[in-house]
């Protein structure tokens, strides 16, 4: 992984888009050039979040959502192997080594929002797991003020392009001190 193409502090512009970013965190800028460098990203984020984390995954079909939650359940320690939920909507992993169970869920076949998503009692899930959400913009947000959201950029169209330009945002308290930048070393 190369290192963070920028990481900067709540309302600061990005160079790339001159937008300030998510307020009350900061934000980082990673490109990934594989797969494998996809889950190692996900094994580093293992290190930064905790119990009561929201992760929203966007990014287009390919992009690598599955691939880095892949990467973060193995960094957390889960059990059973962390696939794609988009048929079952949500799986739980529970841990195996006393940390927090990761709940991973596939918002994409979902169009409504958090009420929709209701049946999945995220809410109870939150406090005590770490809740990744892929496709869960404008339908999970509700659940907590304070999220990580991270965004995949890939090249669209027929290619086999592996680059990945990562783009992580943090929202609220909890964030605001986070050292994304941490996540490229």
């Amino acid at each position: 992984m190369e290192a963070p193409a920028a990481a900067h502090d709540a309302g600061e512009p990005t160079p790339d888009t001159g937008a300030a970013p998510v307020s009350g965190g900061v934000t980082a800028e990673l490109t990934v050039t594989s797969p494998e460098q996809m889950r190692e990203l996900g094994r580093r984020l293992a290190k930064l979040v905790r119990a009561g984390d929201l992760v929203l995954l966007s990014g287009e079909l390919g992009a690598g959502k599955t691939t880095l939650t892949r990467g973060l359940g193995e960094g957390l320690g889960v059990r059973g192997a962390v696939t794609s939920p988009t048929f079952v909507i949500a799986r739980v992993h529970p841990s195996l080594t006393a940390g927090p169970p990761l709940v991973h869920v596939d918002a994409y076949r979902l169009g409504g929002g958090l009420d929709e998503m209701e049946d999945l009692d995220l809410d109870v899930s939150l406090p005590e797991s770490v809740v990744v959400v892929e496709w869960g913009e404008g339908k999970v947000e509700e659940l907590t003020d304070t999220r990580l959201h991270v965004s995949i950029h890939r090249a669209v169209g027929d290619t086999d392009d592996e680059v990945r330009r990562v783009s992580l945002a943090g929202l609220g308290e909890r964030w605001a001190r986070a050292d994304l930048g941490a996540l490229s070393a």
